[in-house]
Parts: C-alpha cells; structure tokens; sequence
C-alpha cells in the first residue's frame, strides 16, 4: 500500500508537469545565442576561440584584398589586452540599410548572417561566408570601436556586449550610453582614401582568465596568407611587452614560395603548379524582387591553383585554403587533389612501362611520400562545416579539382620539354620505388605474423586430435609409447577423445630449468597441445580439453611415468589439477577367458590387482566355471587389442579413471620436492624408512 507522503509526492508530479507550456520556452534572440553558447561558433572559450575571434577580423580585411580593393591589413595587440585590426579596403558601408533603417556597419556588427558576401553582387571569392563573424566577435566583446575611412569623413559606432552606444572615456570599463546609430566623427577623408578600423576588447565574463592573444600563431597566420594573397602586405605589432615587436609580411611569389619554404629536403622536381579554371551549378538561396528568399541555381566558377613538389624525404606536408581561410582538417578540394594524382600517377605510369603488368597499382600514400603541396582553390560562397570553417563541405570542388589537376599533372609527367622529362621520370621511379618497399614490408609483417601464429598455435603432428570443440565433453589421452598408440587410435572415439603418444619417461621438471623443460619435445608437446599456456601466463578457461588422462601400463616404469607426468602439470599447470580435471587411467592387470560361459556371463573377465584376480577366481570356482589356464597377465597396454583397451580403459561406460587431487597445496609442494626435487639426501632418508614397511613377498620382481 503507498503510504500518503508518497501519494503526495506523485501528486505533486504531476502538477508540475502539468504546468509545462510554452510560457516555459526560452528564445534567444539576436546576439544573446551567441553569448549563450559561444563554443557554436569560435569552438572555445580559450586561447583558442579567442584568436578565432581575431582572425574573422583579419579575414574581412584579407577579403577587401582578394576582391582587389585592399593593400595592406595592420593588426595591432595593445597592452590593455585589445587587439586593433586596419585594412585600406573600401570601408565598412555606413549608409542606412533600407530595410533596417539602420546603418550599414550597425548591421552587419549586430545582426546574425548579414553582410555582403552572399548572392555574389560585392565578393568573387571571400573566406567569410557565414555573416556571423564581426557580429559574433562584436557579440563576445565588452567593447568594439569601429572607424570606417569614407568620403568625405570619418564615422564611428561602438559597442558594449553587442549593443550600440556612447562610451564616456576610453577603454571598456567607461560609462555607457545605449544609443543606436553612427556616435562619432573624425576629420576629412580623401576622396581616393577608404579602409576600416576595428578594435575589440574580448569580454571576460566569457573568455577564461588565461586566453591571450598568441603572438607566434599570429604570425605564422599573417605568414601564411601573405604567401595565398600575392602583393598584401601584412603588418603585425604586439606593443604589450617592454619591447615592441613588428613583423611585415608580403609575397608576390605566392604559393611557389610557400612550398619553397616548406620544403626542407633535397628536390626531386621543381615545384610544380597544376592551374586551372571549372565552373558548377549550385542551388543557393537568393533574395527575389520581394526581398523573399527563393532556391535558384547559380553558376559557380572554381579557380584551382596547386603548387607541387616532390622531394627525397619521406615525410608529406600538405597546407589547403579556400580562398584564404586554412582548411587543417582537408575537406572536397584535398580529396579530389589526392584522388587525381593518385589515378594520373597510374595511368601514366602504366602507359610508359614505369609499372609492369604484374605490379600492383600504386596507393595514395606512395604519391604523397616525400611531398609538399599547397592546394588553393578560389570561389563564392564556400560551404564550410562549421564557422571555424576547418573542412570544406562544397560537393561539386571535388570533380571539379579531379577534373584539372588530372589534366595538369599528366601534362607534366607526359612533358616532352627535357627538364620537365627528366623530373617526371625521378618522380615516377621514386613513387614506384615507395611501392615497392610499402609492399615489401607488407609482406615481411604477414610472414612473421604467420610464423608467430604457427609456432604458439601449430600442434604437433603426432597428436591424434579429435572433433569435438566443446571442452565439457573433450579427452586428452598422453599414452605412453608409439605400440599402444596405435591400438588406443582403434579403441578410441574419435568425437571427443585426442591421443598425444610420449616416448618413455618424460624430463623430471622438478629438478630442470624452465628453459630445459621447453627444449624438452615431450613436454613442450604436452604444453602446446593442452593449450592454456604454463607458469604464470597458464589460463585455464583456454585449455582446449576438458579432461587430461595419463595413460601407462601397469608397471613400475608406468608408475614412475605417471609420476613425472604428474610432476609437470603440478609445477607449471596446476590449476588442471586443483579443478579436478587431471586423471590416471586404470588398465588391467589380468584377463580371465571363460571356457564355459554360462548364460549371460561374460567370455573373458578382468582384475586390476592380485588380490581382485584371487577373488574372481574363487567366485568362478564357487560357481562351477572353468577358466583358461594360464589366466593371461598384462605386461603393457601393447598387449591388448583395441576391443579390450576400449572395453577396460577408455569407454566412459565401463572404465575407471584416478583423479589427481591436492588436498594440502603446501604439503604438496613438500612431497613432490622431496620425491623429485634436486635434493638427494632427504629422499635416501625416506627411501630407508619407508624400507622397512614393504612387504617383500608383494613385489612384483
């Protein structure tokens, strides 16, 4: 029965519940996401998003710079922890936006995906697409300035945590005014004279306490794309130490250099550029005549520019950049640059015997060995996963990209010109020789995984295995000697029951090494078929037989080879014993052959020890029964054929088996080093006390 508390609390439940509706709903409009769950869109709130955040800055300016219109970008890191970015470019608009009212630059700092890289009418190619950049650093800010240098003067906005106002001083800690709408204004601007200014302090409410801005990944950035952007110049300052630093950056070699200053070992070819135009269809959606957004296809153009080269090294180093952003991560373009060197290397190689028809086809990684490359491709609106814009997602750029570096490449190894004839032919044997050796290797790991297979899982060829695998039902029989092998393999079945022949007495374990006990055959083959290893990597549960029967005659030298036997698996497979699946085999002593059987008997009678064979015979002689005189005395399981070893010894229905058990493991250990150890004198000690307590006439001599 529940009690009331607890039919209170499951009212109370569901009255809650109950009051769920979309009163409960949260939206978060406008910039409030981006703070909400800044991860979404700079990654992280570390050092990490922190440059990501100056580098969408650096990017708009790098923009204004592919589109022609921008000849230097200066960043600048302030020792109050801002960073200032200036390009030359045509400037932020500051008009008003007619469907807002608002100013150009009020928009584009404010609102999520507005700017004017979409719908191809102010950018050919942008690293921005996405139009959350300025707004998201402008949102993740405590402070943004934005100057923008048009005719006939300069106008500014700031902003606090994305909201427009007036702040009172300098710096973010000043008072605030909200207030939409341009604030300030500068002097006179030149007619001929445009650019932007933005300085942004990070807010660190949302940034951890340790992200700083990074001065060396700063310049390796500015580094790298003054190599993709020929003729910019990029000027770096961090005034925040006692001594300032500047750095410029400016290539008009482009990526001809940035392979050259890549590239660490000695050359096989020249660097190589695989150029090329293509264009594609896309479907984006595109602002109609209502300022509605409508699907409609959109002819893309691709420029593809490569530069390659192959040098004596192993290692490959491959940079990718859409338009100027860096893809680390690869995406359509490096698939389809990998995909077409790899099948033009083929071809090629194919047609001019470089490959012979035996060999196998070249791989990628035979191609990228010892490569550096920089693959750059230039379009509108690429679609990137993700605003960190690490991959590129554009499905068409993979043809495309197949399409002119097959062309390209096989130009350049099909050269009749004899420099580029000469180069192509070192490339060629060297990507064939990477093959060859990947193949070699191959190969020589599958051998010797094979010969390590063989030698911890090949079983001996004189084990008679069975065909059973369920280890409840499996026998494993060690015979003694190759004679009763081979009537054992007659009187066994074959379903469950495997024989393991050992030539006479086995290596006292006892007293010999480890090393000597595995140089030992039997005891190896003993190890090795049982299957569960030995000493301390013994596992039980992989002992390919559920039970193990030492079978020998009945003898002294069949006693002392069960004795060894048992010596071996008590030292280094014990576990068998202690879970009682260690037996002896208990063959006859004598055969009693009826000459009268009566009704029912039996034609022959067994006796497994002297005193059993004189009660039998009394029993026969009570009952009037006559009996073969001598009553034949086994002196070796050889003796037997195979119907009376299975009828005495090894069908479960009529046998008997000894188990081996331990009673007293440490008593155990003492008998077993006593009788068998290294140690004589305590076993001669024993050996004459025990003297006095054997009964002479029971010795079988």
């Amino acid at each position: 029965m529940d009690t009331p508390g607890r039919a209170h609390d499951r009212r109370s439940t569901t009255i809650a519940d109950n009051t769920y509706n979309a009163a409960h709903l949260l939206v978060l409009e406008g910039l409030e996401a981006v703070r909400k769950r800044p991860g979404m869109y700079i990654g992280s709130t570390d050092t990490r998003g922190l440059m990501q955040c100056l580098w969408e800055i650096i990017d708009n300016g790098v923009d204004e710079a592919l589109a022609g219109a921008a000849h230097t970008v200066q960043v600048t890191l302030h020792p109050d922890g801002s960073a200032e970015v200036h390009d030359d470019g045509r400037g932020i608009p500051t008009d008003k936006e007619p469907k807002t009212g608002l100013p150009g630059v009020e928009v584009v700092a404010t609102k999520l995906h507005a700017g004017g890289k979409f719908g191809g009418g102010s950018y050919v190619a942008t690293g921005g697409l996405h139009g959350v950049g300025l707004s998201v650093v402008n949102a993740l800010s405590s402070r943004m300035d934005i100057d923008v240098d048009r005719s006939p003067s300069q106008q500014g906005i700031s902003f606090r945590r994305g909201a427009p106002g007036v702040f009172d001083a300098d710096g973010p800690d000043a008072g605030f005014t909200p207030r939409s709408g341009l604030s300030r204004k500068g002097g006179r601007v030149a007619k001929a004279k445009t650019g932007t200014h933005i300085r942004f302090w990070p807010d660190r409410q949302i940034f951890t306490k340790d992200a700083h801005f990074e001065i060396e990944g700063l310049l390796g950035r500015a580094r790298q794309t003054s190599f993709i952007v020929p003729g910019l110049e990029l000027v770096i300052r961090d005034l925040r130490g006692d001594t300032p630093v500047e750095e410029k950056f400016r290539h008009d070699g482009g990526i001809t250099e940035f392979v050259e200053f890549l590239s660490h070992d000695e050359p096989v070819t020249e660097v190589v550029r695989l150029q090329g135009s293509d264009t594609f269809t896309e479907t984006v959606p595109m602002l109609d005549a209502k300022g509605h957004m409508t699907p409609q296809e959109v002819e893309r153009e691709l420029g593809i520019d490569i530069a390659v080269r192959w040098g004596t090294g192993y290692d490959t180093e491959l940079r990718s950049f859409v338009n100027v952003i860096a893809t680390p991560k690869g995406g359509t373009h490096v698939s389809g640059f990998e995909q077409a060197i790899t099948k033009t290397f083929n071809d090629v190689m194919r047609s001019s015997k470089a490959l012979k028809v035996g060999d196998a086809d070249v791989i990628k990684d035979d191609v990228l060995e010892g490569m550096t490359a920089v693959v750059t491709v230039r379009q509108a609106e690429p679609q990137f996963e993700g605003q960190t814009k690490e991959i590129l997602g554009t499905p068409q750029v993979r043809t495309s990209v197949r399409k002119v570096v097959s062309a390209e490449l096989k130009r350049f190894l099909t050269s009749t010109k004899r420099a580029e004839k000469a180069q192509a032919k070192l490339v060629m044997e060297k990507v064939v020789a990477a093959s060859k050796t990947r193949i070699a290797a191959r190969q020589h790991k599958e051998t010797q995984r094979r010969k390590n297979a063989l030698e911890s899982s090949a079983l001996p060829s004189k084990l008679a295995d069975c065909r059973a695998a369920d280890n409840e039902r499996t026998e494993l029989f060690i015979v003694e000697g190759d004679s009763a092998l081979g009537t054992a393999k007659l009187a066994r079945d074959s379903e469950f029951q495997a024989l393991l022949p050992i030539r006479g007495k086995i290596l006292n374990v006892q007293k010999a090494s480890v090393g000597d006990m595995l140089k030992n055959t039997e005891c190896a083959s003993i190890i090795q078929v049982v299957g569960a290893g030995s000493g301390r990597t013994f596992d039980l549960d992989a002992a390919r037989y559920g039970r193990i029967i030492f079978m020998a005659d009945a003898d002294s030298d069949g006693a002392h080879i069960r004795c060894l036997l048992a010596t071996l698996f008590f030292k280094y497979m014990p576990d068998l014993i202690k879970e009682g699946r260690v037996f002896t085999a208990v063959p006859p002593l004598h055969r009693i052959e009826i000459s009268n059987p009566k009704k029912g008997m039996e034609k022959y009678v067994y006796s497994y020890s002297d005193d059993e064979l004189q009660r039998r015979l009394a029993e026969l002689t009570k009952k009037g029964v006559r009996w073969k005189d001598p009553v034949q005395r086994y002196k070796g399981l050889g003796e037997m054929d195979a119907d009376q070893l299975a009828e005495t010894t090894m069908d479960p229905r009529h046998r008997t088996l000894r188990r081996l058990t331990i009673d007293d493991a440490d008593e155990a250990v003492a008998v077993f080093e006593l009788l068998m150890g290294s140690d004589v004198a305590p076993r001669k000690e024993f050996l004459v006390q025990g003297a006095y307590d054997v009964d002479v006439e029971a010795l079988d001599a």
